[in-house]
């Protein structure tokens, strides 16, 4: 019984992202070792977190409360949008500690093969957004993948009837990054949206 109750744990466990089997096996073995210094308190954190976090009305984010943190500060500019797929691209933009605006997730990219269509993703409600809120730029900050430029296009498309400024992350070569190890694709870019110095 043990044994069962133990590998319907380690199988869902596999399920999380960067983890296989022989890795979740680890990973359920040392919280059981260490009951009281990890499994318990990581039940009560997963509970807590599951009762009180929510998705932002506005935004999409997470937060305790209907509205985000970021959505709510004063100091954020409400005339700048950064549309992004993933709160996991907006935790990846804020580390930045550059940019002052605000967010919209779209819950992932058009993809003919996954079967997304825009009307699974929170396209509408942007457009709701840009027609509320005086903005004046919308930043796409999609992933240069296939489907990510599918879908950085088809927004550009849907937002051109909008009098706003429509911009997208640079892509290129990265810092740090050598000529010889980068793919084609990204080289090709970098020299397309080469900067005068």
């Amino acid at each position: 019984m043990s044994e069962q109750i133990l590998e319907k744990l380690i199988k869902k466990v596999s399920r999380l992202p960067g983890l296989g089997p022989r890795s979740s096996r680890r990973v359920v073995l040392h919280l059981l070792k260490n009951k009281e210094k990890y499994l318990l308190p990581l039940i009560n954190d997963l509970s807590q977190v599951a009762d009180n976090i929510k998705s932002c009305n506005e935004c999409g984010n997470l937060d305790q409360d209907d509205v985000c943190e970021i959505c709510k500060n004063p100091l954020r500019k409400n005339n700048l949008i950064c549309v992004v797929e993933t709160v996991a691209d907006l935790w990846a933009l804020e580390r930045t500690q550059v940019y002052e605006g605000k967010y919209h997730i779209l819950g992932g990219v058009l993809s003919a093969i996954d079967g997304i269509n825009p009307e699974q993703l929170n396209i509408n409600s942007l457009e709701s957004r840009l027609k509320k809120q005086n903005c004046t730029e919308v930043i796409i900050a999609i992933s240069a993948t296939l489907d990510g430029q599918t879908t950085a296009h088809y927004i550009a498309d849907r937002l051109n009837t909008f009098n706003i400024k429509i911009t997208r992350l640079a892509h290129g070569v990265p810092i740090g990054g050598e000529l010889d190890f980068l793919d084609d694709g990204t080289i090709a870019q970098a020299l397309k949206a080469r900067n005068e110095m």
